[in-house]
Parts: structure tokens; sequence; C-alpha cells
């Protein structure tokens, strides 16, 4: 069960109601996600996280196919159900195919070398509270990933993790 409210743009607090009206825009089923309708409990809550989205879709140099595997493969090494479904769905969108959402969400590699070092690395960073192996650190780099791409990785990362853990502490019902 639920343990934070679940809001509508109109019963929501007055603060979270413009940004709720925003998520609608990328809601796959017109109308607040379960996920954002409870985020907009708290403003703050709410306003971190369109940060975050808004952080990433604005500065983000990785583009959307890329970020999608990023999450999906975070999302499945932090095992959060809900964001591994909304994450699936996005890598469907973005353009991946239902064998290599398949592989990214068991943690198998693409045969792609590039995208299977970082996907390796947002993977291991999410188990490990962040940390990651200069082994793991020096095959991105090997694989041609720039400090700069690989410092963006996190971001996808923190995103992903960020969600997830408010879905769990709220224990918000899927609803994708």
């Amino acid at each position: 069960m639920s343990r934070i409210p679940t809001h509508t743009v109109e019963d929501a607090p007055e603060a979270s109601r413009s940004l709720l009206k925003n998520v609608i825009q990328f809601s796959p089923t017109g109308r607040p996600l379960n996920m954002h309708a409870q985020m907009a409990h708290s403003p703050a809550v709410l306003v971190a996280y369109t940060s975050l989205r808004a952080a990433t879709a604005d500065y983000g140099t990785l583009g959307p196919r890329l970020s999608s595997a990023l999450m999906l493969a975070t999302a499945t090494a932090i095992r959060s159900e809900y964001v591994v479904a909304i994450t699936s769905r996005l890598a469907h969108i973005t353009g991946w195919s239902d064998s290599e959402v398949a592989a990214l969400r068991a943690g198998n590699t693409l045969g792609d070398n590039e995208i299977d070092t970082l996907t390796r690395l947002v993977r291991e960073a999410a188990v490990d509270s962040g940390n990651v192996t200069d082994t793991t650190w020096n095959d991105a780099r090997s694989a041609g990933w720039t400090d700069e791409q690989l410092a963006e990785a996190f971001a996808y990362l923190g995103l992903t993790v960020f969600t997830a853990y408010f879905l769990n502490y709220a224990r918000t019902e899927v609803d994708v």
C-alpha cells in the first residue's frame, strides 16, 4: 500500500501544480503517473525530480537512446520494478529492440563495446554506492568515452536512483 497521497493537478499543493501539469506532457497516460502524483505531495521532491530531468534533457550530450540504456541498466541494478517498467518503455521508444531491452534488463552485453562498457560502469556504480573500480573506469576510457561523458553518465544514474528510491520509500503502486 502506498505511503504518500497521490494527487491530481487540482488537489496537489499549490507549489506543485504547475510542475504536475508539465509532467503530463511526457506521461504515457495523459495524466500524471502515480510517481509524479506522489512526488507532488512535497513540492521539494517534485522540483528536485523535474530539475534532474530538465538538466539531462537540456544539457545532456549522450542522446536519448543511450541515456535510456543507462537508466535501464541502473534501474535493473537497483531492482526497482517501477523504474524498470518506465525505462524499458523509454528504451523501446528511443529505438532499442525487444532483444536489446531484454539484454539491458538482464545485465548482458549488447555486442557494442562502447555501450557495453558504459552500461557496465553505471551498473557497477549503482550497486556500489557510486563506486567503480579503476578497471571499469579505464575500460570505459579505453572504449572512447571522455571524462565529460563519464561524468554525464552519472546524471542519468542519479536521476534513476533518485526516482527509484523515492518510489521504494513511498511504496508507489506501478501504473505503467
